[in-house]
C-alpha cells in the first residue's frame, strides 16, 4: 500500500500541480537540507497553501475545514494550551466522547498526534487547514497572547503597586531600578507580545502612548490605526525601559527625544524595528517602525503602477543622467518606489550610491550612507563627497532644503542619474516647490526627467468583499459605465477574521507620472501655473490620482470610499 506521502504526491501529479522534474528537484533539496516535503512545496513557490491543503485532503480522504466560521467550545482551551497550539500549528475543533477533532497544518505528523493524544488522554481525529488559517484561528480562539500576559503581570504584586518614576528627581539612583524592572520576565513577555502582535497584523508602526490614567497601544495596519490591548498605567515606565534596553538607549534619559533600533528573529525572518522615544506630558511616547523585508516587494512590476506608467518609468530610469522625483505625503511608499527603480537598473557595470536618513533597507551590491546631522554629515555634505566616488546613480533620501536641491540638480546636470523624494501633493506642484526652493526654471528643465506623485490605496479583502452597482447618476459622473451604459459592478468592503474586520487587506500604488516632454518644459520656462501644467500633461497621457484610483475601483481592486479617502475628494466634485 502506498504511503500517505506517496498518495499526496500522486494527487499533485494527477492534477498537474506538480511536475516530475519539480518533484525530483524537491526530493534532492530535501535530501540535502532536510525538512518536510509539504513545507518545501510552499516555500519554493511550487504550490499555494490552499492547493496543498486540497491535495492533502484528497490524499487522506478527509475534507478540509474552513476555520473562519469555526466557534470552538471554550472548554477545549483547558485540553490544549495556546503555546502547544502555536508550536505545533493546530487548533482544537470539537470533542465527542473520547475523540478530539483537531485542525492541523500537517496532519501527517504522527509525533504531534501521539503527543497530543498522550497529553489529553483522548484519541485524535485530524482535519486539514492552511497554516495561515490556523494561526488566525488561534488568535481568535485564545487571543493574541497579550491579554494572558497582561493578566499575569497584573497578578505580580511587585508590579501592581509600582509608581510612575519622577521625570526630575533621583534620576541617577533610579537607573538601577529601571534596569531591574525592564529585565523582569512578565515585562519582557508583555513587551514581546506587543511587538509580535504588530508583526502578525502586518503593521507598519506600533505606538505606545501614555495618558493621565491609562496607556494606549495602537497599530498602523494598511495605513489606518487600530487599538490593541493596553497595559496598566503603572507598567508604562517598565515597558519603555524594556524597549530602551532592546534598542541600546539610555534608560535614565527622559528629557530629550531618543532614536534607536533593534532586530527580532521570527522563524527564518529577521525584522528590523526603528524606535523613537518622544517625551510628552504624561511620559515618553514610543513609536516603533516595523521594517519587515520579507513582506515588502522591491519589484517595480508588483507595486500597482499602470502598464503605460511602468513603460514611462523604465524609459526614464534607463537614461544615463537626469532626475527622477517621487513625491507625496509621509508613508505613501516613495522610498519603496525608488528602491524598486534601483533594483531595476542595478548591474555590475554601475556604481550606485544612496544617502538616506536613515537607511531603511540594505540593498546588496549598492553603497548606502546613513546621514548623521549631529556630526555634520548632512545630505548636502554627503552629496559633495559622493561625487568624488565617481557614481553613476545617486539616490538622495529626501530633498529638504535649498542646498540639497541645488546639489541634486547639479549632480543630474553633470552626468549622474539622481533619484530622490520631495513633499508635494501633486506631480505638477513639484515645479512650484522646486522654484520656491530656489531652483531656476531652466535648471528644472535641464535636470528633471519625470515626477511620480503617489498614494497607497487599501485593497478590498477578497474573502469578504461584496459586489454592488452604484447609482446611475454617480456612475455617469465618475465614468463607471459599461458598454451598454449600465453602472459597472464594484466592490464594497465587508469584514471578516482574515482582514481583522476592516474589510481591506494590503495596499497598492496609485500615481500621477508626469514626464517632462518638450511641451511641459516650455510651460515651466513660461512660469505656467500648476493647473496649466496638469492640463497639458493630461492631454499627453498622464492620469491624475483620482482617475488612477477609479480605474482600480473599476477593476475591483479597491472601493470607491477608499479612492475618495485617499485622493482627498468628494463624490461630487
Amino acid at each position: 500500500m502506498a504511503s500517505l506521502k506517496d498518495r499526496i504526491v500522486d494527487v499533485l501529479l494527477a492534477r498537474q500541480l506538480l511536475t516530475q522534474q519539480q518533484l525530483d528537484e524537491l526530493l534532492a533539496l530535501q535530501k540535502k537540507s532536510g525538512g518536510n516535503l509539504q513545507k518545501l512545496l510552499v516555500e519554493q513557490g511550487v504550490l499555494t497553501e490552499d492547493d496543498l491543503v486540497s491535495a492533502i485532503s484528497e490524499g487522506l480522504g478527509i475534507p478540509p475545514i474552513a476555520l473562519s466560521r469555526l466557534k470552538p467550545d471554550p472548554e477545549l482551551k483547558t485540553l490544549v494550551s495556546r503555546e502547544f497550539a502555536m508550536q505545533n500549528l493546530l487548533v482544537p475543533v470539537s470533542r465527542m466522547g473520547q475523540r478530539l477533532t483537531v485542525a492541523m497544518a500537517d496532519p501527517l505528523n504522527i509525533f504531534i498526534i501521539d503527543n497530543l493524544s498522550a497529553m489529553t488522554g483522548l484519541s485524535i481525529q485530524p482535519l486539514v487547514a492552511t497554516q495561515k488559517d490556523i494561526q488566525e484561528s488561534i488568535d481568535r480562539y485564545y487571543g493574541t497572547g497579550v491579554e494572558e500576559t497582561l493578566r499575569e503581570i497584573v497578578q505580580e504584586t511587585e508590579f501592581g503597586d509600582m509608581e510612575i518614576v519622577s521625570d526630575t528627581a533621583g534620576e541617577a539612583s533610579d537607573t538601577g531600578n529601571l534596569l531591574k524592572q525592564a529585565q523582569e520576565t512578565p515585562v519582557i513577555k508583555f513587551t514581546d507580545s506587543i511587538v509580535k502582535t504588530g508583526v502578525r497584523l502586518k503593521a507598519s508602526d506600533i505606538f505606545i502612548e501614555p495618558r493621565e490614567k491609562t496607556v494606549r497601544v495602537r497599530y498602523r495596519v494598511d495605513g489606518m490605526l487600530q487599538e490593541g490591548s493596553a497595559p496598566p498605567r503603572s507598567l508604562h515606565t517598565a515597558i519603555v525601559s524594556r524597549i530602551k534596553v532592546m534598542s541600546d538607549l539610555d534608560i535614565a534619559e527622559r528629557r530629550i527625544p531618543q532614536d534607536g533600533h533593534f532586530k527580532l528573529a521570527m522563524g527564518e525572518r529577521v525584522i528590523d524595528f526603528r524606535v523613537n522615544i518622544l517625551p510628552s506630558m504624561y511620559g515618553p511616547n514610543v513609536c516603533m517602525r516595523i521594517q519587515d523585508k520579507g513582506a515588502i516587494s522591491l519589484d517595480i512590476q508588483t507595486l500597482g503602477f499602470a502598464s503605460q506608467d511602468l513603460d514611462r518609468l523604465k524609459a526614464c530610469a534607463a537614461r544615463p543622467h537626469g532626475m527622477l522625483l517621487a513625491t507625496g505625503p509621509t508613508g505613501t511608499g516613495k522610498t519603496t518606489t525608488l528602491y524598486s527603480l534601483l533594483r531595476l537598473i542595478d548591474s555590475p557595470e554601475k556604481n550606485i550610491v544612496t544617502v538616506e536618513d536613515p537607511v531603511e533597507f540594505e540593498l546588496k551590491g549598492i553603497n548606502q550612507v546613513n546621514v548623521k546631522a549631529d556630526i555634520g554629515l548632512t545630505f548636502s555634505a554627503t552629496l559633495r563627497s559622493i561625487l568624488r566616488q565617481d557614481p553613476d546613480v545617486i539616490m538622495v533620501g529626501e530633498i529638504r532644503d535649498t542646498e540639497t536641491a541645488d546639489m541634486a540638480v547639479k549632480s543630474a546636470l553633470t552626468g549622474h542619474l539622481v533619484l530622490s523624494t520631495l513633499h508635494t501633493n501633486s506631480a505638477a506642484g513639484t515645479v512650484t516647490r522646486l522654484v520656491n526652493m530656489g531652483v531656476a526654471p531652466f535648471l528644472i528643465n535641464s535636470s528633471v526627467l519625470v515626477v511620480i506623485a503617489q498614494r497607497l490605496v487599501r485593497k478590498v479583502c477578497k474573502n469578504c468583499a461584496k459586489p454592488y452597482h452604484p447609482e446611475i447618476e454617480i456612475a455617469k459622473r465618475l465614468d463607471l459605465l459599461d458598454e451598454q451604459g449600465k453602472p459597472l459592478e464594484l466592490m464594497r468592503p465587508g469584514g471578516c477574521n482574515k482582514c481583522h474586520q476592516s474589510g481591506y487587506s494590503g495596499r497598492e500604488v496609485i500615481a500621477e507620472v508626469l514626464v517632462f516632454t518638450p511641451e511641459i518644459r516650455n510651460l515651466v520656462m513660461k512660469a505656467a501655473t500648476e493647473h496649466e501644467i496638469e492640463q497639458v500633461a493630461r492631454k499627453e497621457g498622464m492620469r491624475t490620482l483620482r482617475e488612477q484610483g477609479l480605474s482600480k475601483a473599476a477593476a475591483k481592486v479597491t472601493s470607491l470610499e477608499e479612492v475618495f479617502r485617499t485622493t482627498l475628494g468628494d463624490m461630487v466634485e
